[in-house]
């Protein structure tokens, strides 16, 4: 069945050694019930899903590497950086503080790093082995959908074709380019040059202070950089963070050393004598410009949908004006068979949201009923501290006019928080001031990306304020701390501030 690739490529991770692409035990015609182009979160989630619905299914993948952009060069590296650098900053700043002594602390830059690679090769091994397990037939090589029934797969080996019943685009997407700014990923660099630099530049600007923006830039000043980031709005973050989360986040970030250039707009980028030069002025006019320099710069001003070579042309798919493939409240196309999730639709960019999609989309495929909640997709920003939210900001309850009322705690009325170090930061919980039902919750402190999974959970199935506060919490845990925000909501007044 062509599946030998996969016993090597699990032979091969669990060694630690390269995958190699043999797929010259595939047929040059394949017949589908399925064919999911693209395998990263939202792609591999939903292949495997259809599979064990009783779907033959076909993944195709046009990299080396399942998992996509988050497993290889997004979520999942950085978030090693992120936690592997935070103990090595403990350990140089901190540990003193709590009673540790050690000696000289010093950061092996390599081996950070290959920390991070061995991570990644694990979990995209894993993916390997799912597949085997699943029964997914893999093609590698690039994918165009020749027609609603058919995708033909450029490999390295040639063509081969699939025959199908259903096609469910999950391509993702790409790097928004810089206009004008050609990245060399070393001293031009995009979130995949950040993940993978030869050592710590002392000198960052980031351009973007955004999620990946603002993570990033966290990683290399906690290893010595002098980490500056610009942005073009007056607050950092990006799309949905709650203004006041926004503040104390800049603030506790300005503490611990980063700095930041807000309502800022970057009208070059050039290199010139081993440095990188930055062209600035006041994004709404009328200020003086300025040029600062940088070792390297750091360009995280979005990401775009990723469809080169997917062929939409061929069965008439147009996108909207932002990129996007069009579908409805099934994830279909205007063609029928022809699905699309993730990164490439509309929403936000998240990994977690790609994989829900995907199993809705096949399930709803198989016939069976569906439900999508947009409204409960949390968000997380993994600085430390954390940052995660759900639902609604207060700026988008007075922008819609709603009557809300407001819960808050913080973390240093906490009592698990106070004795981890942890006391930076707030849950704030807004709730309908008619019903009590909760509308969205914002948190900002120890765990917060944890956290807020409760607080979805609760969002998802239309919880009141008062039903988290009267569900029993465990002490000390900083978990509490959402307990008392909502009992703040609902009643007016915490137990413990």
């Amino acid at each position: 069945m062509g599946y030998t690739f996969l016993r090597i490529a699990s032979s091969a991770y669990r060694k630690g050694g390269p995958i190699k692409n043999l797929t010259r035990g595939y047929a040059t015609t394949h017949e589908a019930d399925l064919v999911v182009i693209g395998s990263g979160p939202g792609g591999y989630v939903a292949a495997i899903k259809a599979a064990q619905l009783g779907f033959k299914t076909v993944s195709v993948e046009k990299d080396p590497t399942l998992g996509g952009t988050c497993l290889n060069v997004g979520c999942i590296p950085s978030k090693a950086l992120l936690h592997n650098t935070h103990l090595y900053h403990m350990a140089k700043h901190d540990f003193k503080n709590r009673g540790i002594e050690t000696g000289p602390v010093s950061c092996n830059f390599p081996k950070l790093m290959e920390y991070k690679v061995n991570a990644v090769k694990a979990l995209t091994g894993g993916i390997a082995m799912l597949f085997q397990k699943n029964k997914v037939q893999l093609i590698r090589g690039v994918g165009t959908i020749m027609n609603p029934k058919q995708v033909q797969v450029k490999t390295d080996k040639g063509v081969e074709t699939v025959n199908t019943k259903n096609i469910l685009i999950a391509t993702g997407s790409e790097v928004t380019p810089f206009p004008g700014v050609t990245f060399d990923e070393k001293q031009i660099i995009t979130s995949t040059g950040a993940l993978s630099l030869s050592e710590c530049p002392k000198k960052m600007l980031v351009i973007g202070a955004g999620v990946i923006g603002l993570e990033l830039g966290s990683v290399y000043q906690r290893l010595g950089a002098d980490v500056t980031a610009i942005e073009f709005l007056d607050s950092i973050g990006g799309v949905g963070i709650d203004g006041e989360v926004a503040k104390t986040l800049q603030k506790i970030l300005t503490k611990q050393g980063m700095k930041f250039k807000l309502g800022t707009k970057v009208t070059g980028v050039k290199k010139e004598g081993g440095q990188v030069k930055i062209d600035v002025e006041p994004a709404k006019g009328g200020g003086s410009k300025e040029t600062l320099t940088c070792d390297v710069v750091l360009i995280s001003i979005g990401r775009r949908p990723y469809t080169t070579d997917l062929g939409l042309k061929n069965v008439n798919i147009a996108l909207d004006d932002r990129g996007r493939v069009p579908v409805n409240n099934k994830f279909a196309t205007s063609v029928p068979g022809i699905y699309a999730i993730g990164d490439v639709i509309h929403g936000p960019m998240l990994a977690h949201k790609a994989e829900d999609e995907g199993i809705v989309c096949v399930e709803g495929i198989k016939g069976m009923s569906t439900h999508f909640n947009y409204d409960a997709i949390p968000s997380v920003i993994y600085t430390t501290p954390e940052v995660g939210w759900v639902g609604k900001s207060e700026e988008d309850l007075k922008k819609e006019g709603k009557a809300y009322k407001v819960g808050k705690f913080p973390f240093l009325a906490n009592s698990r928080a106070k004795t981890n170090g942890e006391p930076d930061g707030f849950v704030k919980v807004l709730a309908d001031k008619q019903t009590d039902v909760i509308l969205g919750t914002h948190i900002i402190g120890p765990g917060g990306g944890e956290l807020i999974n409760e607080a979805v959970l609760a969002q998802e199935y239309g919880a009141a304020a008062e039903d988290v506060a009267r569900v029993c919490h465990a002490h000390p845990t900083c978990a509490e701390a959402l307990r008392e925000a909502n009992l703040a909501a609902y009643f007016g007044k915490p137990i413990n501030f």
